[in-house]
C-alpha cells in the first residue's frame, strides 16, 4: 500500500484547506456558512488526478422518511387548507479510492438531505461525498471547524409547536381516511395509546 499512501499524503499537502464561501439556507433562522460542492469537487479533482488517484462510489445505503401535514393559508381574505410535506433522506456511502498502481482502499461517507419534493436524495449523496473527501484528507474548512466554535449548550433547542391530540379528535381520525390519519400522526403530539390506535386501525408502520 506504499503507492496509495504516498499519493494520499501528497494530496493532503496540496489541499491545505478550503474556505466557507457560501451561505446555506440564506434568509432563514437556520442559515449557516458552508463550502460549495462545486469548489470541493474541482479542488479534489485536480489534486487526486495529478497524484494518480480516483474516487468511485461503490455502495449507497439510504433511508427516507416522509412527513405530511396541513397548514391554513389566507389570501385575499380567503382561508384554505394546503397539504405540505417534507422528505428527509439519509445515506451511508462507500467509495473506492483507487490508485493508478492498482492499490485501493474503501472510504466511508454519511449525508443527510431534506426537501419538499424529490431533491432530498441528491442533497444527501452530495453531502456524503463532500464530507468523505474533506475527512479522508483531513482538510480544514474555514478558520476553525464548526464543532470547535460552538458548544452544544449554546445551541437553542427547536421549539415544538405541535398541539396535543384530544379524545374527540382521535375519534374523528379513526373514522377518517388513511391519508388524513397519516397527516394527524405527523401534525399532532399524542398519547402513546392514541398513536397505537391510529396505527393499528389503518395498518400503518
Amino acid at each position: 500500500m506504499k503507492q496509495i499512501a504516498k499519493a494520499i499524503i501528497s494530496v493532503m499537502k496540496e489541499v491545505k484547506g478550503m474556505e466557507k464561501n457560501s451561505t446555506v439556507g440564506k434568509g432563514t433562522m437556520a442559515a449557516y456558512d458552508g463550502t460549495k460542492d462545486q469548489d470541493v469537487k474541482e479542488t479534489f479533482n485536480n489534486a487526486l488526478s495529478s497524484n494518480g488517484l480516483a474516487m468511485i462510489p461503490i455502495e449507497i445505503n439510504e433511508k427516507t422518511r416522509v412527513d405530511r401535514w396541513q397548514e391554513e393559508q389566507t389570501w385575499n381574505g380567503k382561508t384554505s387548507i394546503k397539504q405540505k410535506q417534507s422528505i428527509f433522506t439519509k445515506v451511508v456511502t462507500k467509495y473506492l479510492l483507487l490508485h493508478e498502481s492498482g492499490e485501493s482502499i474503501e472510504v466511508a461517507g454519511y449525508g443527510q438531505g431534506i426537501d419538499s419534493q424529490d431533491k432530498g436524495a441528491g442533497k444527501a449523496t452530495t453531502y456524503a461525498m463532500k464530507n468523505a473527501l474533506l475527512y479522508t484528507f483531513l482538510t480544514p474548512v474555514g478558520k476553525i471547524d464548526d464543532t470547535e466554535t460552538t458548544h452544544s449548550n449554546a445551541i437553542d433547542t427547536p421549539k415544538d409547536d405541535k398541539k396535543w391530540l384530544t379524545e374527540s379528535q382521535l375519534n374523528a381520525t379513526l373514522k377518517a381516511s388513511v391519508e388524513q390519519a397519516t397527516t394527524v400522526l405527523t401534525t399532532f403530539k399524542m398519547k402513546k395509546e392514541y398513536r397505537q390506535q391510529i396505527v393499528t386501525k389503518f395498518n400503518l408502520k
